[in-house]
């Protein structure tokens, strides 16, 4: 690999997407021993070079020779170019490009509600800024794929359901819905922390059913594996509700939400 030399890339140490990438560019060798620097852990002179609310939305990468900064997926095709000149020009090619930036920034501006950090925030932690369109994005995107996954999985189960993507879009939204009505007024400014935490939650249970979803087992098996898949996210609410100082309520209402809809479809299906 070809060392980018005298640039240090800024990244997000409590963020654990993050701290693999940048640490894997030295590994590599693409940026040398001393090619990062932790956002939570400024020296004086970077502090003065970078855009600090910007550098919150997009890795910063300083270029010390210039002192030039570049961000976002900029700073990551600059580092990549210097080895792979072909990928970062294939990468730069409209419309990669405007699909790259926006991947980027649909990752980044959600990295918190997909990877949260149990470490307290501070002033010094590196936040995106709260952006609609990229969380609504982020919950449609969600609410779509395990719609799909589910609409499959729950005919392997036994109990006589079809396929209905609808049926289950209806159940993912209403799952929003519920916890939204039920919980706006004592989750307050963290309702949309919290929305996306929980859409985060359901991702990993799709990516759960995803290994057993193309096999062939027994319709016990897959009642059994959906059983322990669905403890699997209450545990998993649970510790996301700790991370943003909740207590047991959105838990609660989550698992009364699930049962209404499990009873609800067992009387209609059985």
């Amino acid at each position: 690999m070809k060392t980018l030399k005298n640039q240090t890339l800024i990244y997000d140490n409590e963020c654990p997407i993050c701290n693999i990438y940048s640490k894997g560019f030295i590994q590599c060798g693409m940026l040398d021993e001393n090619g990062r620097e932790a956002f939570s852990e400024l020296s004086v002179k970077s502090r003065s070079v970078i855009d600090y609310k910007r550098a919150k939305n997009e890795i910063a990468l300083i270029d010390h020779s210039t002192n030039e900064v570049i961000y976002g997926l900029d700073s990551l095709l600059a580092i990549i170019g210097n080895s792979f000149p072909v990928l970062e020009k294939i990468a730069r090619i409209q419309p990669f490009y405007w699909f790259f930036r926006k991947l980027y920034s649909f990752v980044s501006y959600n990295r918190k509600q997909i990877i949260p950090s149990s470490k307290p925030y501070t002033e010094e932690s590196c936040i995106p800024d709260f952006n609609m369109k990229y969380r609504i994005g982020y919950i449609l995107f969600v609410v779509i794929f395990s719609s799909c996954i589910l609409s499959v999985f729950v005919t392997k189960t036994g109990f006589g359901f079809n396929r209905n993507f609808l049926r289950e879009l209806a159940i993912c939204l209403g799952q929003i819905a519920w916890q939204t009505v039920f919980l706006k007024a004592y989750l307050k400014d963290k309702i949309w922390d919290y929305i996306g935490n929980m859409m985060t939650v359901s991702l990993i249970g799709t990516l759960l059913l995803l290994p057993v979803l193309f096999t062939e087992f027994n319709s016990l098996f897959y009642i059994f594996y959906f059983g322990i898949v669905v403890f699997m996210m209450l545990l998993e609410h649970i510790r996301r509700c700790k991370i943003l100082k909740l207590n047991f309520i959105p838990s609660i209402s989550w698992i009364i939400y699930r049962t209404i809809v499990l009873i609800t479809l067992l009387y209609y299906y059985v």
